[in-house]
C-alpha cells in the first residue's frame, strides 16, 4: 500500500516540554520506531507539523536587532522544512538500513485571491498586551487580535491547492525511497501577475496539505497521528464517546473544535469523499494497528475497514 502519514507536532515537542533541539530528536526518534514497520511493509510518505518551531525561530527573528524587520514566514517555514526533515530523515536512515530516505522542502501553492488573505485568523508567535501588540502591528505591518486576555499576531491560512513538487516526489515514491516533505503544510506560494512564484506571509495547515498531498499520489491510506487514541462523538459533552470506524457523511454531522480537531476531520472526510479510499485519526504509537483496522479513528466510504483485497 501508498501510505501518506500526518505527524502532529506532538511527535516533536510533547505538551508542556520547551522545544530543545535535544528534546525533539529523541521525539523523532521515538516517532520513527513507530513508523518504521510501516515502511518495512508498505510505500510510505511522511510529514510533519512545524508550529512551535516556527515560534522559536520567529521570536529570534524579532529579537535580532541586526534586521530591519523579522524574516517572512514563507522563509521561516523553510528553515523548519530543513531542520525537521534533517532529523526525521538521519533517524529514518538509522531506523531503515539499506532503504533510500529523501528529506525535501517543498513549496504548496494557494490561491492569491483566497478569502483568508482578508481574514487572517491563524495565531502565530508569542502573546503581548494590547500596547504592545499593537505598537509591533503598525511597525511589522501585522494584524494583531484577541486572544484570551492577551493579543497575538493572526495571519492568513489559505486552503493548499497543490505541491508544487508533486511530480518528484512520485517519482521518488515509485523508485522506494521513504520521502519526508510539505512539512508544516509546505511553504505557501503563489503565482504573480506574470506567473512567477512567489512566497506569501501565511500558514497552511497541514493535515489539509497531508489530504491534497496523498490524494494527488494516489495514496491507499491517509493516517492522521496526533496524541489522542481517537475523535470522540458528541465531543464536550456528557455523551462524549470515541468513534472507531465512521463515514465522512457521519463525521459531518458532528462539531469539532477549529483550532484542533476541526482540521483533521475535514482533511480525512475530504480525502475519503474525493478517493474512496481509507483515512483514518489516532495515536502515533498505534499506526501499525490503525491500518490494521484495530485502532483509532477509522474513516472509509461505508465505515468498513481493512478491505479484503488489502489482507
Amino acid at each position: 500500500m501508498r501510505v501518506v502519514v500526518a505527524l502532529g507536532g506532538n511527535a516533536l515537542v510533547k505538551r508542556g516540554e520547551t522545544p530543545d533541539a535535544g528534546l525533539q530528536r529523541a521525539n523523532v526518534d521515538r516517532a520513527v520506531r513507530a513508523l518504521a514497520p510501516l515502511a518495512e511493509q508498505h510505500e510510505l510518505i511522511v510529514t510533519h507539523g512545524n508550529g512551535p518551531q516556527v515560534g522559536v525561530l520567529a521570536l529570534e527573528s524579532q529579537n535580532d536587532g541586526r534586521l530591519t524587520r523579522p524574516y517572512p514566514l514563507d522563509t521561516i517555514g523553510a528553515e523548519t522544512q530543513g531542520m525537521i526533515g534533517y532529523w526525521l530523515l538521519q533517524a529514518l536512515q538509522n531506523a531503515l538500513p539499506g532503504r533510500q530516505v529523501m528529506a525535501m522542502v517543498n513549496q504548496t501553492l494557494v490561491s492569491a485571491v483566497d478569502p483568508a488573505f482578508q481574514n487572517p485568523t491563524k495565531f502565530v508567535g508569542q502573546v503581548y498586551d494590547r500596547e504592545e501588540a499593537e505598537r509591533l502591528a503598525e511597525r511589522y505591518a501585522w494584524t494583531v487580535r484577541r486572544d484570551g486576555d492577551r493579543w497575538r499576531r493572526v495571519v492568513p491560512s489559505p486552503k493548499p491547492q497543490r505541491v508544487i513538487e508533486i511530480r518528484l516526489i512520485r517519482e521518488l515514491v515509485r523508485a522506494g525511497t521513504v520521502v519526508v516533505c510539505a512539512g508544516g503544510g509546505g511553504i505557501p506560494v503563489f503565482r504573480n501577475d506574470v506567473g512567477r512564484l512567489e512566497g506569501v506571509e501565511a500558514v497552511i495547515d497541514k493535515d489539509l496539505t497531508a489530504s491534497v498531498l496523498a490524494e494527488t499520489l494516489d495514496a491507499d491510506a491517509l493516517l492522521i497521528l496526533t496524541d489522542v487514541p481517537n475523535v470522540m462523538r458528541h465531543h464536550g459533552t456528557d455523551r462524549e464517546e470515541a468513534i472507531a470506524h465512521t463515514t465522512p457523511f457521519e463525521l459531518r454531522g458532528e462539531r469539532f473544535p477549529d483550532g484542533s480537531m476541526g482540521p483533521k476531520v475535514a482533511a480525512v472526510t475530504g480525502f475519503v469523499e474525493r478517493t474512496g479510499d481509507m483515512a483514518a485519526i489516532g495515536l502515533l504509537d498505534d499506526c501499525v494497528d490503525i491500518l490494521a483496522g484495530k485502532a483509532g479513528t477509522i474513516v472509509t466510504p461505508n465505515a468498513t475497514w481493512p478491505l479484503e483485497s488489502t489482507l
